[in-house]
This record gives structure tokens, sequence and C-alpha cells, in this order.
């Protein structure tokens, strides 16, 4: 049979990899993979999926969405197609035994910092970086082309994600707590005296952590909850606080402004800003920097209450269809590059880019 012809517009070559790694036999690393979710299954509270697999899988139903098809972790098809764009994402490991010359670009996912691979965007195969947010984009472009990144995020299905303002709330806030490191510092200095603030307004809350509860049970607190209060460190995009302004909760977020990740040491020596709502404006709700800003931020996030339009936002700026069109952007820049030095260049067809 012979391999499918394939066209710009129509088809898009993904390479993919979750965090497993071959150990003692090729191939090994998938049956690992579906040894670990079929466990997942029987402790329901702990996350299933990786970052990067939500990444991934949020990709390919925007393409799927913009009538795309996806042929993933198709080798064949590459070398038959050496001219093709592909796509390269997920866990590091992706790039380590790719010896094929199709035009690239890299990403969703690989490199927290550019400095873990500084030649990187030196391999002519290589004619973009997605990053996930503004902040994230401008760390790396202290040591890649600023020319080769561009910004690509998961997009929100607001179908899936339905408008809970109308419902009967008995929940006034719910705490969205996804404090990750320094632990022993924050939780007595700023989740506790948050908690403190809402018990002495007598606001009903329910506190939700990161990484111990199911899909299901946040998506009943959101039902439930009139507001949340989202405590994160930093994000590159932040898919949980970005479901519940789909879902027409304002949120009140923690953005101290930095990049607090443990590893930052390792490649900087001075702090580099950074956002825990890089997606948000002043429809999605409010941000406080520190404890002892968190009162009088939530005495306007309260009064203001009732005037938020997050879900508006989230279809104007979040939508798996600009999510598509992000994408093929990068993704018709390394064909049309590519065919410009290819001596025997696949054919793309511009009208039947379906994005």
């Amino acid at each position: 049979m012979s391999a499918p012809k394939l066209i710009v517009g129509r088809d898009v070559l993904i390479f993919f990899e979750d965090r497993d790694r071959d150990t003692f036999l090729p191939g090994d690393r998938r049956l690992r993979r579906m040894l670990r979710k079929a466990v997942a299954a029987f402790r329901p509270k702990k996350q299933r999926v990786t970052g990067f697999e939500v990444s991934f899988n949020l990709l390919c139903r925007a393409l799927k969405l913009a009538n795309q098809t996806i042929h993933v972790n198709d080798f064949a098809l590459a070398r038959r197609y050496p001219d093709f764009p592909v796509t390269l994402c997920g866990y590091t490991h992706v790039l380590e035994a790719w010896n094929l010359p199709n035009p690239a670009v890299l990403g969703p996912g690989l490199y927290d910092h550019p400095k873990q691979n500084p030649r990187l965007m030196q391999d002519h195969r290589f004619y973009a970086y997605l990053t996930f947010c503004g902040w994230m984009r401008d760390m790396f472009a202290t040591v890649y082309d600023k020319n080769v990144l561009r910004i690509w995020f998961g997009g929100i299905d607001l179908e899936e994600w339905p408008d809970t303002k109308g419902r009967v709330k008995d929940v006034d806030v719910l705490v969205y707590d996804k404090i990750r490191w320094k632990r022993e510092h924050y939780e007595p200095a700023l989740l506790q005296p948050v908690l403190a603030e809402l018990s002495r307004r007598n606001l009903s809350y329910a506190v939700l952590r990161y990484g111990r509860y199911t899909h299901a049970e946040y998506r009943k607190l959101l039902g439930r909850s009139r507001c949340m209060i989202f405590l994160c460190e930093n994000e590159t995009q932040g898919m949980a606080y970005q479901e519940a302004l789909a879902c027409n909760v304002p949120v009140l977020a923690w953005d101290q402004g930095y990049w607090l990740d443990p590893n930052r040491e390792r490649w900087e020596d001075e702090p580099v800003p950074a956002t825990s709502v890089p997606y948000f404006s002043e429809r999605c709700g409010e941000r406080f920097a520190e404890a002892a800003d968190f009162a009088p931020a939530l005495e306007r996030f309260i009064e203001r209450l009732e005037t938020y339009a997050p879900r508006a936002y989230v279809g104007e700026h979040l939508s798996l269809r600009e999510s598509a069109e992000l994408f093929m952007e990068a993704y018709r820049t390394a064909a049309a590059r590519r065919r410009r030095i290819a001596s025997d260049p696949v054919p793309i067809a511009d009208s039947q880019v379906a994005v």
C-alpha cells in the first residue's frame, strides 16, 4: 500500500514522548505507561497524566477541530517525505534519537529553560520553538533568537466547561491550592492568612489542593462556587484557573511576579519575571502580590464580583480555534522556509489550508 500524499494545511506529523524512557527493551516505556494509567484508575485522586501529555492532547484536539489529519510518531511517513514539516514535542528525549532531516517545529513541552540546551536552535532543521506564554518567550529570548520563538497555548473548550453563573451557589470561595515549593513557608505565611481572612468575613470556602482531586470533583465545585482564589507561584499556562474562568467563575490570583522554580538558580543568577496568570485581564478578576495585600484585594474583588466577564475573555483569547491557528502559523512557516532551500520539496497547497 502506497503512503498517503501529504499536504500542508491538511496533514500534520507529530512526534511525542511522555516522561517514560525505555529501560530494558525497546518500547517498554509504552508498557509502563499503560500500567501506570491502569493503576491510576484505582487511585482516582492522583493525577493520571503529565502536563506535557495534557498539552499534546489539547494540540491534537485543536488540530482535529481545524480539519487536520494528524499522524503521530509515524517515522516511516516522515522518512518517505523528508521535506515535510514535523513537530517534536513532550519530553526532551524525543530529540535524543532524532536523525531525520524534516523541517521541525519544537514544542509544546521540552525545556524549562533555554540554557538546558543553548545550541538547540543552531540545528538547521529546527525552524520554530513554541513557548506557552509571554514571560516564557522573554526568558527563552535571552538565549535563542527571538525570531524563532512563538507563543502557543492549549485551547479551552467552552462546551466542556459550561457557564455556571446562573446556578445556585453554596460555596462563596473555592481556594485552589497549587503551592508547590517551600510549603513549610507558604502554608503559614500565605495559605493560612488567606483562610483566616475568609473566615473573618464569614465567607464559606472549600480548599482544593493540586494533584489530590479528580476532574469530576473540580467541575462540581466550580458549579457550586461564586469565585475562586488561585494560589500558585507561577504558571506557563495555568489550565485550572482558565477552566474556572471558562465557567464564568472570577479569579483572585496570588501573583508575586517572579519565577520561583527551585531549579532557576542552576541557570540564572538574577530573578526572572513571571506570573501565575499569564492569560488574564481586569474582566477575569483581581491579583495580589503577598499576604499583606490580600485583604484589600479581596475587598475590591468581592465588590466587583458581579461585574466580571471571565467566560467572554476565554472565548476571545483562549479558544481551540486560536490554539490551532497559532500552531499552524508556525508549521506553515517551517514548511515554507524548507521549501525555499529544498531541491525536491513536498507540494504545499496554500489554498487547502484549513485553519
